[in-house]
């Protein structure tokens, strides 16, 4: 089932009644509104005088409801998610907590070579040269020692955008507050899924910064990046403007949960695909199976 995303951008105090989301807007003459909270997977909220009532949280918890918070600058700082994911989660954590360095390394491996195949075929899908990516993703070798990831990164943001002088960077000219902000909802979108497949979010495969609370969402999400580049990428070649990151522009990335990509031969919305992602990475930990199944671009 394709879950909603509701981003709400004004002020609004939020409420449960009947198992429904009760949407009031306190500055604005306009009427009670109501959404089932089962069919709603992401919550946006930006404004910063958003009233939500426990009861509210408590709901959408219970239902893995993705619940986000925006900082000064809109972009999402903060991720709310369940203490129980999963029914298992003890022994699931186990099996993450116990997995070995070599498996470790396997798996990165294998998530390297899935990115730089994603990136390389949509630089292919663009009309442009992945000659180099097509090679480096062959080259790749357990734990990716040679840092083909890296090189790989450089070239395609190198290749991608036809704007003099792009270069990735977070604090860089646009399109990069298209990307910070698209990667962001990748990020949740990700954790969600780890949570709910009774992993531990803050465990990773390769990321291991004690500051990061989410390093194995980090990784997971790496294949999974030129879908929001390819989003990112539509918008620029619409001509409008980049500079501010208006709601408009909000709306086509936060689209991302719900579109369609490509895994295990058939087609799945984007959301979905990463619930089976996970749950083969825990598979992985337990030993029955030996690959993480990631999306094709």
């Amino acid at each position: 089932m394709i879950k909603r995303t509701l981003f709400f951008g004004n002020p609004a105090y939020l409420s449960t009644r009947n198992e429904q989301l009760v949407v009031n807007f306190p500055e604005e003459a306009k009427e009670e509104k109501t959404i089932a909270i089962e069919d709603i997977g992401y919550l946006v909220l930006e404004n910063q005088q958003i009233t939500v009532t426990n009861g509210l949280l408590m709901k959408l918890i219970q239902n893995k409801t993705a619940v986000l918070t925006c900082d000064q600058q809109h972009m999402p700082c903060g991720f709310l998610q369940p203490l129980v994911g999963h029914t298992e989660q003890t022994e699931r954590m186990r099996h993450q907590l116990n997995a070995s360095l070599p498996l470790k390394k396997q798996l990165w491996q294998q998530t390297v070579t899935a990115k730089i195949e994603n990136q390389a075929n949509h630089l292919l899908h663009r009309k442009k040269n992945a000659l180099k990516l097509k090679r480096w993703a062959k080259e790749v070798k357990s734990g990716d020692n040679e840092n083909h990831e890296a090189y790989a990164a450089a070239y395609y943001f190198q290749n991608l955008f036809d704007i003099d002088g792009f270069s990735r960077n977070q604090k860089g000219l646009a399109p990069n507050n298209l990307l910070n902000y698209g990667y962001a909802i990748l990020r949740a979108v990700t954790a969600r899924a780890l949570c709910s497949s009774g992993l531990l979010p803050s465990l990773g495969i390769f990321h291991r910064n004690k500051y990061n609370a989410f390093c194995l969402a980090d990784d997971i999400m790496e294949p999974y990046r030129p879908f929001v580049d390819a989003l990112v990428y539509d918008i620029v070649e619409t001509g409008c403007q980049l500079q501010e990151l208006n709601t408009h522009l909000k709306k086509e990335l936060l689209a991302l949960p719900a579109i369609d990509v490509f895994i295990d031969g058939n087609q799945s919305p984007l959301m979905n695909a990463m619930s089976r992602t996970t749950n083969s990475l825990y598979e992985c930990f337990e030993g029955s199976n030996r690959k993480v199944l990631y999306p094709e671009f």
